[in-house]
């Protein structure tokens, strides 16, 4: 019975360590989501994943004023046109010459795989990319993960619609936090596991 109860304490104080790191974590994740920069250095490539006008619209500005060659917006619905995201996107001429949608993707790892091939394709070697903030550590992990030898300057958006200078006010953006945060745990033990097998497989 001793036992029992020492195993119990044991397990209890297990998770009570897992939860405060997961509260801990949590705070940290949000209370550090990256800011847009004042100003972003040229690159040779811009993405941008699908999830919100803003990002869309941003990307495009950035293309339209010679921030880099060419631009992908990868996860892009098959029923959308490039003329329908050109008029949603208020685009111009580099518009029609330099922007190609990926309509493969489906979640974040296939956009930075979907994104890394298009790099080699045009043997790029830098990227600006442009996402939601707190969606940005998620995106930075996994293209890191299928490029680390490309150079990767993040530009967040703020998406509308959520009080991100007081987060914890908003039910409805901590919710998002929260969701978000779980995910990018997930993929950094994804991405952690991928490396492991990969490393005893060329071992």
């Amino acid at each position: 019975m001793e036992t029992v109860r020492r195993s119990l304490a044991y397990m209890g104080r297990i998770v009570l360590v897992a939860v405060l790191a997961y509260v801990l974590g949590f705070l940290l994740f949000a209370t550090t989501l990256p800011h847009r920069p004042a100003a972003v250095a040229p690159a040779d490539a811009l993405v941008t994943l699908t999830g919100g006008d803003d990002r869309l619209d941003t990307a495009v500005r950035l293309l339209e004023q010679g921030k880099a060659k060419r631009l992908l917006i990868t996860g892009v619905h098959p029923s959308i046109t490039k003329p329908e995201l050109k008029a949603v996107a208020r685009g111009g001429a580099r518009f029609d010459c330099c922007a190609d949608l990926d309509f493969a993707a489906e979640d974040t790892r296939e956009n930075a795989v979907q994104a890394a091939n298009w790099m080699q394709l045009h043997h790029f070697a830098s990227l600006i990319l442009v996402t939601a903030n707190y969606h940005m550590p998620r995106s930075l992990s996994e293209f890191h993960a299928t490029m680390p030898k490309v150079k990767l300057t993040p530009y967040p958006v703020e998406p509308k619609g959520a009080n991100w200078e007081h987060w914890w006010r908003n039910p409805h953006t901590v919710r998002l936090l929260q969701v978000e945060y779980t995910k990018y745990l997930a993929s950094l033990v994804l991405d952690r596991f991928i490396s492991a097998k990969s490393g005893r497989s060329t071992s």
